[in-house]
């Protein structure tokens, strides 16, 4: 998500670094590694406030979320979401994830 003074072109597909307020990953199984270790890391180089990571748990989607923070240089954990997401920052949400099937198989 960008701030919307930077949007061009609704197809635009890149921004600037400072004009993300949120990035979202959407974990997959070749992307774990990367998603959960090197993607927190480049986004909180770039200044990007808020990062949520949603993986697949049960056939259920579960949201980590996180912000940066400034003193340290880094994204710190806000919390983990399994039935309902509800957050003021970025922006209001309050999201039923029970409802949000991945569609998925559990592997044995």
């Amino acid at each position: 998500m960008v701030r919307g003074d930077v949007v061009q072109d609704p197809e635009q597909i890149r921004f600037p670094a400072e004009a993300v307020v949120l990035a979202v990953e959407v974990v997959s199984p070749d992307s774990v590694s990367r998603d959960r270790e090197t993607k927190p890391l480049k986004y909180a180089r770039a200044g990007i406030p808020h990062y949520w990571r949603v993986e697949h748990e049960k056939g259920l989607a579960v949201v980590h979320v996180f912000e940066l923070e400034p003193a340290i240089g880094a994204c710190t954990s806000v919390g983990i979401f399994r039935e309902r997401m509800k957050l003021a920052s970025p922006f209001p949400v309050d999201l039923d994830l029970t409802a949000i099937r991945t569609g998925r198989k559990e592997s044995r």
